[in-house]
């Protein structure tokens, strides 16, 4: 099913399949987020939880058992149930159960608030530990954006601005998209641009660590533009289908990053996990404020 908020700025969709964003739209009625195309990326905005990423053999260890779960985890194909809703905002929520239970064994509480406040979308995510040991998960956001979002426009006319100067990394991946740790520096133009073209995604995702925590995606002769921004996110995933000239890009916000070349992950010891205590709450998020003139 399909649930809408909206304001005097904006129009916004979400399915409860997923939790997942499906259309955000201004008062004129111009759509901003990729509507998915079995051709380039079916996808819009799937949720990621409790994995960020392709798990090696897809697989992982917790607690000396072997479980076996999907890229990304298993939220993006749960239905969830609606929490509350009111006219411009909504909560989404996933509990545990059985059927999570045989991939991820751990009792969680899993809520996702869409709300807007003017011209800006405010994702919200909330976490909740019910079990008496610590809990590890990975989340974050995979929406895509369409691009070019004017008329007369083309895709290599856009960029990413990063919100301040950083000394940025690259995550090292290998062929079959797992980390490999060999990060190197990410150079960008000014140290905070970076351009646009389509064979940028021809190695698959660029995924980013110690940038900076906003950025904004726009085309220097254009008038629309898209800032986000994730504050509690320490790592950035930019992407596109490979090989295409798929006329989208996706930003995502990251909490964790996929498992390492050939290595079984073990939860307990990936470091950059969320490790949550028990009966604790884990608050992140990211927001988008869509700009009609730069």
């Amino acid at each position: 099913m399909i649930y809408e908020i909206k304001n005097e700025c904006l129009q916004v969709q979400i399915a409860d399949k997923g939790a997942e964003l499906w259309s955000i739209q201004d008062a004129s009625g111009a759509e901003y987020l990729w509507q998915g195309d079995v051709s380039y990326w079916k996808d819009r905005s799937p949720m990621l939880f409790p994995y960020v990423g392709r798990l090696t053999q897809g697989k992982y260890m917790y607690n000396k058992q072997v479980y076996e779960m999907t890229i990304h985890g298993f939220a993006s194909s749960s239905v969830f149930s609606v929490a509350k809703q009111e006219a411009d905002s909504i909560t989404f929520f996933l509990g545990d159960s059985e059927t999570t239970k045989e991939a991820y064994p751990f009792a969680f509480g899993l809520s996702v608030t869409y709300s807007l406040a003017d011209n800006k979308l405010l994702v919200n995510y909330d976490v909740e530990n019910k079990n008496d040991t610590t809990m590890y998960f990975g989340i974050g956001g995979h929406p895509g954006f369409c691009v070019p979002m004017e008329d007369g426009l083309d895709y290599s006319d856009y960029c990413m601005e990063f919100g301040e100067v950083t000394e940025a990394f690259r995550v090292g991946m290998s062929d079959d998209c797992y980390v490999n740790g060999q990060d190197v520096p990410f150079a960008l133009e000014d140290g905070v641009r970076l351009p646009f073209a389509h064979n940028m995604f021809d190695d698959d995702a660029i995924i980013l660590r110690d940038m900076a925590r906003s950025v904004t995606l726009f085309a220097p002769k254009g008038k629309k533009a898209l800032h986000m921004e994730y504050k509690d996110m320490p790592y950035l995933g930019i992407w596109h289908m490979p090989k295409t000239d798929a006329p989208y890009v996706c930003i995502e916000p990251w909490s964790s990053i996929p498992s390492r070349k050939d290595m079984i992950a073990e939860l307990e010891t990936q470091a950059d996990l969320v490790s949550l205590e028990s009966d604790a709450v884990y608050h992140s998020g990211w927001q988008l404020e869509v700009i009609l003139e730069r």
